[in-house]
């Protein structure tokens, strides 16, 4: 008997039946893979985008929130951001790391910024993450700071030219994708 034939004629109910366990059974192997690559492509993000900030290493968090503190008062509307290269990128290293960002700056307009500090060919991918994070790039740099700057009073930005997949957090609703 195959695919519900018997005795030559096919018993439709039976071919749905098979048809239906063989759909199953591919969903569950393309699950499976889907799972093992985004393990994969997660690991490669951590590794990439969590190096501790030099920044962080050669100044004391008293001088850095002192100086964070004097930044926010003295320019209200602007944001204090330091921008790193990732560990192990294959992008050229910033030549500035201290930032003064306007609060209505989105992402992507301050990714545009980090490529030209970095001189990057317009072939050339680059992501930038807080928090190891892929932020949006609509998103205005003065919500990303409310939710993500440090104790110091710092927004850290590391940046990477390389293609590495990983959680795409939507902002506001806590969901990672």
């Amino acid at each position: 008997m195959v695919l519900g034939l018997c005795h030559g004629r096919m018993d439709s109910s039976r071919v749905v039946e098979t048809s239906s366990f063989y759909f199953l059974r591919i969903t569950l192997i393309i699950n499976s893979i889907i799972i093992k690559f985004s393990h994969y492509f997660l690991s490669r993000l951590i590794f990439v985008a969590m190096a501790k900030s030099s920044f962080k290493l050669e100044h004391p968090l008293e001088r850095r929130q002192a100086e964070a503190a004097r930044i926010r008062e003295k320019y209200p509307d602007r944001i204090p951001v330091i921008v790193e290269r990732a560990e192990k990128s294959d992008v050229p290293e910033i030549d500035k790391k201290k930032y003064l960002v306007p609060a209505d700056l989105t992402v992507g307009q301050f990714v545009y910024v980090v490529r030209k500090r970095i001189k990057l060919s317009p072939e050339k991918a680059i992501f930038i993450f807080v928090k190891n994070i892929l932020p949006p790039t609509a998103a205005l740099l003065s919500a990303i700071y409310e939710e993500n700057k440090d104790e110091d009073g710092f927004l850290y930005m590391t940046y990477s030219g390389e293609n590495t997949f990983g959680i795409i957090e939507v902002y506001n609703q806590g969901i990672s994708v």
